[in-house]
């Protein structure tokens, strides 16, 4: 339900303006005053604030700044009697969505609050999408064939519509977030925000406002109200990756979360009432994490009402073949470049590797091999190359020790290793290509060169 501040000193329009809004299904907070308005802006994040221009001690430009200020999502529309052309420019220029002079109909207010509201969510909406990054159909990105990967499609189509936590657990690279997006795009929140987190990518004090936000002044660089990711997942799901990894504080404040439901934002001291499901994941052993102490029991029996097992790449070695596939279609695709064919030599070199890193290290492989295709077949030799080794178990590091005894491709393991490294550095240096060349110990013009050899293109001087 969106949250509207009514800001106006006269008291019929306030009860008119409250009784209209109601009814229409939003929640509304009215003030008389301006210097009760912004105590109550900077307590709570509004939707929408309502505030008349003209009013004693503090006017209304004076509440849609301290609005701005505390809460910059916030959408502000100014009412008044005393319209002027200077005062409606000064308005818009502070940040105001509009400017409406009294008396006004009631259908024109309705429309501007429903498209100011409008607004407001696709901003929100934005940034979400923003911070996705990624597909949002149900199984589209999850590729197997495999008796273990068919359990898992299994268990997600009879738990999407549940409303219990799930803990996704499987070593880094598994594909446990597209399960994650997976559950919610095949559940009654899809229409929903799916907000993901990086648990282990965020230091604590950061996360704790980034999962329940903040109110202005409460630590320092908190310079405006700040709604927490629990808020912006309301109705939806949160995706907690790394769960293994929050610190006892984070756990402490979660499991309250799970348990009733609401929370309190940092300096805050309202409790704020959400309807989140919680799907989190971890490369950990939950377990014995509990068992050593460094992760609390009751938050581990919360989290693991549904549990997900992923298993690793070297486990499943038979769609292996099906994702390289689906790589190669989606690579090519976005690079506007023929599909690659690979050999069943190279297909065999595949499916003799490790893969410690799991599917995103195919996933990783498969894009190198698009982006450096010339058009001809992979080979298997093409294929060691890119690995930096051959399969052989007695092989260690990214160059092979020993000499195979089928022999190797010299000419394409050097080259791919060294391809690797240009890019290594470029990506290490936001692709300054002098800075790269520095890193590693090349004159600009030999760098050029390489980077022409292998047709890597891109980046600035």
């Amino acid at each position: 339900m969106e949250k509207i501040l009514v800001v106006d000193d006269e008291q019929s329009l306030r009860e008119v303006l409250s009784i209209m809004l109601k009814r229409a299904g939003y929640a509304v907070t009215a003030v008389s005053d301006g210097e009760e308005a912004i105590e109550q802006v900077q307590k709570e994040i509004f939707d929408l604030v309502i505030t008349d221009l003209r009013m004693p001690k503090v006017d209304g430009m004076e509440v849609l700044r301290a609005v701005k200020s505390a809460s910059p999502e916030t959408v502000v529309l100014i009412i008044t009697a005393f319209a002027t052309a200077d005062s409606a420019v000064e308005a818009m220029k502070q940040g105001a969505y509009d400017y409406l002079t009294k008396p006004f109909q009631v259908d024109e207010v309705q429309l501007i609050i429903r498209n100011a509201l409008e607004k407001r969510r696709l901003t929100t909406e934005n940034i979400l999408l923003k911070r996705e990054m990624a597909s949002q159909s149900s199984f589209a990105q999850l590729v197997g064939q495999s008796e273990a990967m068919q359990k898992v499609f299994d268990v997600v189509k009879k738990v999407a519509d549940s409303k219990s936590n799930v803990l996704i657990c499987g070593e880094s690279g598994t594909g446990k977030e597209l399960v994650a997006r997976a559950i919610h795009y095949n559940s009654a929140r899809s229409p929903l925000p799916f907000v993901a987190v990086n648990c282990s990518a965020v230091p604590e004090t950061l996360l704790e406002s980034e999962l329940f936000g903040h109110m202005k002044g409460s630590f320092t660089g908190a310079i405006s109200n700040k709604a927490g990711l629990f808020e912006v997942a309301n109705g939806g799901t949160i995706f907690l990756d790394e769960i293994g990894d929050t610190t006892p504080t984070i756990q402490v404040k979660l499991l309250r979360v799970i348990q009733e439901r609401e929370f309190r934002r940092v300096g805050g001291t309202q409790d704020i009432k959400v309807d989140v499901r919680i799907v989190a994941a971890t490369n950990k052993d939950l377990e014995k994490a509990v068992a050593d102490g460094s992760f609390r029991e009751d938050l581990y029996y919360r989290l693991d009402v549904i549990p997900i097992r992923l298993p690793p790449l070297r486990l499943r070695s038979g769609d292996i073949p099906l994702l390289v596939t689906h790589f190669l279609a989606r690579f090519s695709k976005e690079s506007g470049k023929p599909m690659p064919t690979i050999s069943s030599e190279a297909m065999q070199v595949l499916l003799g590797h490790e893969w410690r890193g799991n599917v995103r290290e195919l996933e990783n492989l498969i894009e190198r091999v698009v982006a450096f295709s010339t058009g001809g077949p992979v080979t298997d030799a093409d294929m060691r190359g890119w690995l930096h080794r051959t399969v052989s178990p007695q092989q260690q590091g990214g160059v092979p020790t020993e000499l195979p005894e089928d022999g190797l491709d010299l000419e394409g393991m050097i080259n791919g290793l060294e391809k690797d490294l240009l890019l290594k550095a470029l990506e290490r240096t936001q692709w300054v290509k002098k800075k790269a060349a520095r890193l590693l110990r090349l004159n600009t013009r030999s760098f050029r060169y390489r980077l022409e050899k292998y047709a890597i293109k891109g980046g600035r001087d």
